[in-house]
């Protein structure tokens, strides 16, 4: 037993961080468009940050609790309500067999998160629980979640510890203005200098042509050298294309693995979850800026992270449970000498050295001593 949909919203699909590792053989990684806000919503209730999650978009589902467990829900506010009271978001919440959760509409953001204590029970296909809507797998049945279904839960929880500081301050989504920061690249070469500029500096609108795959904009047209079009090549989540219309397509969860429109910038991964919250009408501005910032504040956010999940869940038994089930890691070769060889004053050596599973040939050369 576990959660029965009563009415499945407009778009509630389970999610998690998505199909890491196949993109070589056109299978696009999908996953959460907010990875920040599922995240949060899964250490909020014990789970590991990659544990399957409902992503609810827009008008979320209504669900009937089969058994008690253990609930948060995070991301846009939604109106979310258990049995006609306003339920707390950004806070683990206990819910009892036969209660209701339902959701009266959207009032900030776009995409809500609900994580239940233990996970949701659910095949990973080729190591993931996201659902790929455009192949039908993962996920549940490989598609939305429709009024009948039902998902148990493997591990319910009625008490975890720490319960009270189980509790976050609410992200705010109710700006309609964004700026996003950028990385310029890889193909910013192909647009004008006037071009680059425009990006950098106007406005653009998100269009109503916006879904899990990518978020097209509309605005003042970003001057090419020689027209959108280029050999295809590999795209991520972020990835800015420029067809030749010259409006911005901001490649989203959902994004095909590969693309023939340059490329002008890469949104940056914290940046993310403000465009996943975002609306059509929304305005956007871009502002560039280097790797290492990126990476730093990607650090910065990781960091956090670890620290709520050391806060809430060290000794946990979803910690237990999350270590007992990681891969051992691999046995490392020793380094194998192959041919030792004199070599005028000094000696040279060959050796054989495997890193992370991939095997070299060095030379080394001994000199003096």
């Amino acid at each position: 037993m576990g959660i029965r949909v009563i009415h499945g919203g407009v778009l509630t699909t389970v999610q998690d961080m998505g199909r890491v590792g196949y993109q070589k053989t056109g299978m696009p990684v999908s996953g959460v468009m907010d990875p920040r806000s599922a995240a949060l919503a899964n250490l909020l209730v014990g789970n590991p940050p990659e544990e399957g999650v409902l992503e609810a978009t827009v008008m979320g589902p209504e669900l009937e609790f089969l058994e008690d467990n253990i609930l948060a829900v995070t991301g846009a506010d939604l109106g979310a309500q258990l049995e006609g009271q306003p339920f707390p978001l950004y806070q683990a919440v206990r819910v009892r067999a036969g209660q209701r959760l339902r959701f009266s509409g959207p009032r900030a953001g776009s995409r809500a998160y609900l994580a239940f204590a233990g996970g949701l029970g659910v095949p990973a296909v080729m190591g993931s629980k996201a659902t790929n809507l455009k192949s039908g797998i993962g996920g549940f049945q490989g598609r939305k979640l429709e009024a009948g279904d039902e998902i148990p839960f493997p591990a319910p929880r009625t008490e975890l510890p720490h319960m009270a500081e189980r509790k976050l301050e609410a992200e705010d989504f109710s700006p309609c203005t964004h700026t996003l920061r950028v990385i310029l690249g890889p193909q910013d070469h192909r647009f004008t200098q006037q071009g680059i500029q425009t990006f950098l500096e106007r406005e653009y609108t998100v269009s109503p042509e916006y879904d899990r795959m990518g978020c097209r904009m509309q605005g003042p047209v970003i001057q090419q050298k020689n027209g959108g079009d280029m050999i295809t090549d590999g795209i991520c989540f972020g990835s800015v294309q420029v067809p030749s219309h010259g409006n911005p397509i901001v490649m989203m969860a959902d994004h095909q693995t590969t693309g023939g429109y340059a490329k002008i910038a890469t949104v940056i991964t914290v940046d993310l979850p403000v465009l996943a919250q975002s609306m059509p009408g929304h305005k956007i501005r871009f502002q560039p800026v280097s790797v290492e910032e990126a990476q730093d504040w990607l650090c910065t956010w990781k960091n956090k992270l670890e620290s709520l999940d050391r806060q809430w869940n060290a000794g946990s038994e979803s910690r237990e449970r999350k270590e007992k089930a990681a891969p051992e890691p691999r046995e490392r070769k020793e380094n194998i000498v192959l041919k030792p060889s004199s070599s005028g004053a000094g000696s040279r050596f060959t050796y054989r050295v495997t890193v992370n599973g991939e095997e070299y040939l060095v030379e080394v050369e001994k000199i003096g001593g």
